[in-house]
């Protein structure tokens, strides 16, 4: 089976001196590093197992956030850091999406307006939950961004877990109300908070560019529901994307001169298909996912910001006073050590290093120079 780093080191060059200097210096970047990745360009070193006595040899990775190859160790610490900040309490599910004539102006204003589309999703969800008919309180959120469909298409959506509870200016917890407990706020008032704020940060962000006509009946999509299976699977779920981008390895079904296939899973009736597309139609769809550089794709809000650790460690013992936080917390914290291939021993010990190679596979089109575009990929 093909990897995306096959496919980038198929069709990578092409794609590049097709559209030359209008590819974005991220993207030229993630080519390069997913094509040298693992690698001995990358250079490595050589691990001697003290049980069985092999010797192993392992490549460098690149660590480039969309590469399918690398990202496993990150996203599990990720995970595990994440399950020791939860709470003892029921978690919502919630989705903000923007509507289709909005996505041209995000994706070519990606640091402003991807910044606004956080901010406006929990400012929208804390105002309402601070109303007394409903909470009347502060609230926490862990915020992840999804920029694609299925299909690989341009698609910028915030995935929420949210804590169905709240603080009080008392220090008091609030559980959330009704006859069926499994209501946070009206879905249709919170997607009404998100338009309006969302449109006015856009205007704030750019107050240049011209927004198209939305009409007031246009709906915009606000998903909330409460997590049944536990917020573990939540987790679970945004973890596949945390490090990586939209695609893994194991989705790319054949890569050919003309064409690369891979598999996704239909949203109408969850059935998996495949889609055959252009080399340049597929890496033209795929870098649109890569962010611009320093930008933060995870992100917590109120309760669960990171300013706030000590108030969300009492939470969790006044929520649950009868369980051993810091002892589960301990057991949490285990580090994953690599094994052996042979024995599966965990007794492996660096003896020597690998020097990397160097090299360029890319020099029809360096990267220096490839000028810094306030925009997106080719169209």
């Amino acid at each position: 089976m093909p990897s995306l780093a096959d496919v980038v080191r198929r069709h990578g060059s092409d794609y590049l001196m097709r559209f030359g200097r209008a590819v974005l210096p991220s993207h030229a970047r993630a080519l390069r590093d997913m094509a040298r990745c693992r690698t001995e360009e990358m250079g490595g070193h050589i691990a001697h197992c003290e049980d069985c006595g092999a010797e192993h040899s392992r490549h460098h990775s690149c660590r480039n956030r969309a590469c399918g190859q690398c990202g496993t160790d990150r996203t599990e610490a990720w995970l595990r850091l994440q399950r020791e900040l939860l709470l003892p309490v029921r978690y919502f599910h919630v989705v903000f999406t923007v509507p289709a004539e909005l996505r041209f102006i995000i994706r070519s204003h990606q640091k402003q307006l991807l910044t606004a589309l956080f901010r406006a999703a929990f400012e929208s969800l804390s105002t309402l939950c601070w109303d007394p008919k409903y909470l009347g309180g502060r609230v926490g959120a862990l915020a992840v961004l999804h920029t694609w469909s299925r299909t690989l298409e341009w698609h910028p959506h915030i995935h929420m877990l949210v804590p169905s509870g709240a603080l009080d200016d008392d220090g008091r917890w609030i559980t959330v109300r009704g006859r069926k407990k499994e209501f946070l706020v009206p879905v249709k008032a919170l997607a009404r908070k998100f338009r309006g704020r969302f449109l006015y940060l856009v205007r704030r962000a750019v107050p240049t560019v011209r927004l198209p006509y939305l009409p007031k009946e246009k709906k915009w999509n606000v998903f909330c529901k409460p997590s049944v299976q536990g917020p573990e699977r939540v987790l679970e779920y945004l973890g596949r994307y945390v490090h990586k981008t939209a695609l893994s390895n194991r989705a790319i079904v054949e890569c050919t001169d003309r064409s690369v296939t891979f598999r996704y899973r239909d949203s109408k009736d969850q059935r998996l298909r495949t889609m055959a597309l252009p080399p340049r139609e597929f890496l033209r769809r795929f870098l649109q996912h890569v962010q611009p550089r320093g930008f933060h794709r995870i992100r917590s809000y109120g309760l669960l910001h990171s300013s706030q650790r000590v108030t969300l460690r009492r939470l969790q013992l006044m929520l649950q006073p009868k369980a051993s936080v810091d002892s589960t917390l301990e057991n949490e914290r285990v580090n994953r050590r690599p094994r052996c291939p042979a024995c599966n021993s965990e007794r492996l010990r660096i003896v020597r290093q690998i020097a990397a190679t160097g090299g360029r596979r890319y020099s029809e089109a360096k990267l220096s120079d490839l000028p810094q575009l306030a925009r997106g990929p080719p169209l």
